[in-house]
């Protein structure tokens, strides 16, 4: 869904966004792409809160809607999506005990979740020395020992 948003400028201030109808819910930006990029992040923050309040989203107005709008003066209307939500999802992994119990130690530690701690470390950003690659550009894979525990399965692990 998008909403209109007005942009306003004066000569010694940033850009601001506002938003007809979201009353109450305005940025700013010292740039026009800050001030698009602000006013994507508002209108999402504002609408989680009304939804979080229970308050009833309203349905985006059209520029003929808005035609004798006094806010719009001087502005110039624009369309703004708002940030979509991560919804979060439950998902099922199979990890060795040890290193389920090493991972839930360290989370510990860092006063972090299970959950939390996994998503943050998978997430860090990967310097050309923390993975290894063939000329190829593919990531090597190297055989693990097998697991005693599953006879005659043999596992392999990424060298990340």
């Amino acid at each position: 869904m998008e909403y209109i948003a007005y942009l306003h400028k004066d000569a010694d201030s940033d850009y601001g966004v506002s938003f007809p109808d979201f009353p109450g819910c305005v940025t700013a930006g010292s740039s026009l792409e800050e001030a698009r990029k602000m006013a994507a992040e508002a209108l999402a923050f504002h609408i989680r809160g009304m939804r979080a309040d229970h308050e009833a989203i309203p349905a985006p107005s059209t520029l003929d809607d808005l035609r004798d709008d006094p806010a719009r003066e001087g502005g110039i209307a624009f369309l703004v999506t708002p940030e979509a939500e991560d919804r979060t999802v439950r998902v099922n992994i199979t990890i060795p005990e040890n290193q389920l119990a090493e991972i839930d130690r360290r989370a510990k530690a860092a006063h972090l979740s299970r959950s939390a701690y996994m998503v943050k470390h998978a997430l860090l950003p990967q310097t050309p020395s923390s993975h290894s690659r063939n000329a190829t550009g593919s990531m090597v894979i190297k055989p693990v020992p097998k697991d005693a525990s599953r006879p005659g399965r043999r596992r392999f692990r990424q060298i990340a």
